[in-house]
């Protein structure tokens, strides 16, 4: 009986916790919207690391990217021109293997920067982590940081 009773709170105790877990809104994906599919889809994928996802569309329009276990990134060709963004609407990647990030982009001669805009430096935050700032070929900007938080 008291088995029963402990497994019988288990079972609700992990339901409680599921259904918690679909209360809050969360960020599912954020697109770009660019000229060249094929240039950025390669930067996404070669320079930035990440995987591409299975997208419904099926068009030549679209490619997905996963950034997390429940988000993405829409890449989304139909630009016509490039545009000038501001560095501080950016997306963020924190990437593990930080310096050698640096030495990949330094090998497909990408330029970046820290937070003032000094070229091939990189900025310390006050809390430690490390940054450096780039723009996709749309001109869109990221930070690249080592945060383990």
């Amino acid at each position: 009986m008291k088995n029963i009773s402990l497994l019988f709170l288990l079972i609700l105790s992990l339901q409680l916790n599921a259904q918690q877990k679909n209360t809050k809104v969360h960020i599912n994906h954020t697109a770009i919207f660019v000229i060249d599919m094929e240039k950025t889809g390669n930067f996404y994928s070669k320079i930035i690391g990440l995987d591409s996802v299975a997208e419904p569309f099926h068009d030549g329009h679209h490619i997905w990217y996963k950034t997390s276990d429940h988000s993405m990134l829409h890449v989304i060709q139909g630009a016509t021109e490039k545009k000038e963004y501001y560095k501080n609407q950016h997306t963020c990647f924190t990437e593990p293997e930080f310096n050698l990030f640096i030495e990949k982009l330094k090998a497909a001669h990408w330029l970046f920067e820290d937070v003032s805009g000094n070229k091939n430096a990189i900025t310390t935050r006050v809390d430690g982590v490390h940054q450096i700032w780039l723009q996709d070929p749309d001109g869109y900007w990221l930070e690249i940081n080592d945060d383990t938080y």
